[in-house]
């Protein structure tokens, strides 16, 4: 598959876990097949490379929320969901089965502490804060409107679906790249801009348990991933252990807290 096809080791991986499970039914409704299930049991995994996770600056995710012409109908839902986007950190599906039901903007003014409720993964349901300025760009798209309906619809009149809210980030993605040219090398979706509100939230100083439940991840192994890819935060701590004059800025050696972050550098 590699050398003939031209197949990733990803999907090599992939066909492989495929042929170890019929294997694995072979061998237990075919006990004379036995000799055979174990050697393509003994047919390895290849470790594959894992890629850094893309993320957006913040000149390149403000340049991503301008984009969008608010002049218009299309333009100012086009921009609520850029902005919903980045302040919930959502995954494209959940942004797309959001109900106005799920909504609490506040009574009286954007600021009296509203949120939203987001169906993740398994059904599992986590509230996450809203701005001010994504609770004004919601209104007017849900004035008048059932509880039972999506908040965001297409132009028809129609739920957005998942393949819309990827449509929206990669059409203004593809806008902003002619202007701004390190962007046309990353490839930006609405995961990317999951990532990027997760990089955010790390580099404004809150605890990484707290982004696991803003992102909704089962595992805190899950979200340490930015603590890694951030170079912003490398940065920092290499300018704490920075040498000067032959001696260092910082008694760091007596940090184990430190030493073991720099050993992932």
């Amino acid at each position: 598959m590699e050398k003939d096809r031209g197949c990733g080791l990803a999907t090599r991986n992939q066909r492989l876990a495929a042929i170890h499970s019929l294997a694995r039914f072979i061998g237990l409704h075919s006990p004379e097949h036995l000799e055979w299930t174990g050697q393509i049991a003994s047919i390895e995994f290849k470790k594959v490379a894992r890629p850094l996770l893309g993320y957006l600056e913040k000149d390149e995710l403000d340049a991503l929320l301008k984009a969008p012409d608010q002049r218009t109908v299309q333009g100012r839902r086009d921009y609520a969901v850029l902005l919903f986007l980045y302040n919930s950190g959502a995954r494209a599906d959940e942004v797309a089965h959001v109900q106005i039901g799920d909504l609490d903007l506040g009574i009286v003014s954007s600021r009296d502490g509203s949120s939203v409720v987001l169906r993740g993964k398994g059904n599992k349901l986590r509230r996450c804060p809203l701005w001010p300025r994504t609770v004004d760009e919601l209104r007017p798209l849900i004035d008048r409107r059932a509880a039972s309906q999506h908040v965001f619809l297409n132009r028809r009149g129609q739920p957005l679906t998942r393949y819309g809210v990827y449509a929206v980030v990669e059409r203004y993605a593809a806008r902003v790249a002619r202007k701004l040219p390190p962007l046309a090398k990353k490839r930006v979706s609405p995961h990317t801009i999951r990532h990027t509100t997760a990089t955010h939230l790390l580099r404004a100083g809150v605890d990484i348990n707290t982004i696991r439940a803003w992102l909704g991840h089962v595992s805190l192994c899950t979200t340490n991933v930015y603590a890694e890819v951030d170079l912003e935060m490398k940065a920092k701590a290499l300018v704490k252990c920075e040498i000067k004059n032959g001696k260092p800025k910082e008694p760091w050696r007596k940090n184990p807290g430190l030493m073991e972050f720099l050993r992932t550098l």
